[in-house]
């Protein structure tokens, strides 16, 4: 097992199979809930986003959604471990999850970083190969699973390829969660985008802002004390 330690200390566990990239990283830092929102990490795999939430001073009520039982784990112990007791790690599958009515709506934010890949090689590790392809999880399920758990009026992240952009922004207007900001990350400025943010808004009026491009070489994807 690994410990990874974030901006203002708070403790991150990996092990093989429950890793986490620069795309979560930038994930949990484009958009963030209020201090006191409920919020629901989807695919949280190690708890990456929750705690990443933490660290920067989120403390209401946080489910951390993950299929894996291994890495949900991990989640459940790194949250004791910085007493962050308001994240709450639940072991499931987002199809089936805020299906009941009264389930329904209680959440005021959601990000998802989902898996990405619909084909071309698979790991041999079947941990890694599901965390990476859209076998258990596609971009439309974890739409649809959001527009379920949000309030109106409520946000939603996600991140994915930019070949992805146009089904995902339509999918997200058909679940009438509305885009209402997207920025491409580069690793420099003159390179191709390999990663978009975006941030949807449910029930609301038109109206996208393109911001400027994150670039990860002037240090998006960085975290740790520094001096």
């Amino acid at each position: 097992m690994g410990v990874e330690i974030l901006d203002n200390g708070t403790r991150v566990l990996t092990a093989p199979g429950a890793m986490f990239g620069t795309d979560a990283l930038l994930l949990g830092r484009f958009a963030q809930p209020r201090r006191d929102e409920r919020a629901l990490d989807l695919c949280s795999g190690c708890g990456i986003v929750a705690l990443l939430w933490h660290d920067a001073g989120h403390r209401g009520p946080c489910t951390a959604l993950e299929f894996d039982p291994a890495a949900s784990a991990l989640c459940g112990q790194a949250a004791a471990e910085n007493d962050a007791e308001h994240i709450t790690p639940v072991c499931a599958d987002l199809r089936q999850f805020c299906t009941a009515g009264p389930e329904q709506g209680q959440y005021d934010f959601a990000a998802c970083n989902p898996p990405y890949f619909a084909a071309g090689p698979r790991s041999p590790d079947k941990r890694r190969a599901e965390a990476r392809h859209t076998d258990s999880c596609t971009t439309a399920d974890a739409v649809d699973c959001a527009r379920r758990a949000l309030r109106d009026g409520g946000r939603f992240l996600l991140c994915q390829r930019p070949e992805q952009l146009a089904e995902v922004l339509s999918t997200l207007r058909a679940a009438r969660l509305e885009p209402k900001r997207l920025a491409f990350v580069k690793n420099r400025p003159d390179a191709a985008p390999w990663l978009f943010l975006v941030e949807a808004q449910k029930g609301r009026k038109t109206g996208l802002r393109v911001e400027p491009d994150v670039l990860i070489t002037s240090g998006a994807a960085m975290y740790g004390p520094r001096e």
